[in-house]
This record gives C-alpha cells, structure tokens and sequence, in this order.
C-alpha cells in the first residue's frame, strides 16, 4: 500500500472547499422560512416555558391554537404576534 503525502498547500485547499461548501448551504438555508406551525413541544422550546404557563396562554386566549385530533398546533406568526404585544417599553 503506498503512502501519501499530504502538504500544507493540500489542507489549505481542503479548508478552502470546505468553507466555500458550508458558505453555500448557509446561503441555501438562509432565505427559508420556519415552520408555519409548530406543536406544544415546539412553543415551550422556543419560549423556553413550562406545560402550565402554555397552557394558561391557551385558556386565557393570549395565544391562539388549532386542536387536530389530540394535537394542539399554534401558528408561528400568532407567536411573533404575542411577543410583539408584549414587549416592555422601558
């Protein structure tokens, strides 16, 4: 089995081609738009919240909900929306 050597002009190019590849999927993922609509599991993660205080924000109406089967969906622009009315103006 013969051997191969590799230079530092090699690994410079490697890092080139690798750089250029994750510049070029950044820019294709870039432009793509979040789920329209996430789940329960989803809305905590993202907001970084308990089951209960997600559900206070269902029953008291501050955010709205679609209910499929036993699945509860919220749409990602009711959730920006709620942010957005409750932001603080210090």
């Amino acid at each position: 089995m013969a051997a191969e050597i590799i230079t530092t002009d090699d690994l410079r190019e490697f890092k080139l081609d690798l750089l250029s590849e994750i510049e070029k999927l950044l820019k294709s993922h870039a432009g793509s738009q979040t789920k329209k609509w996430l789940k329960s599991y989803e809305v905590r993660k993202l907001l970084n919240i308990s089951p209960g205080t997600l559900q206070n924000l269902r029953v008291n109406g501050t955010l709205p909900f679609t209910k499929i089967g036993g699945v509860i969906y919220y749409d990602y622009a009711d959730i920006q929306k709620m942010i957005e009315d409750h932001k603080c103006q210090w």
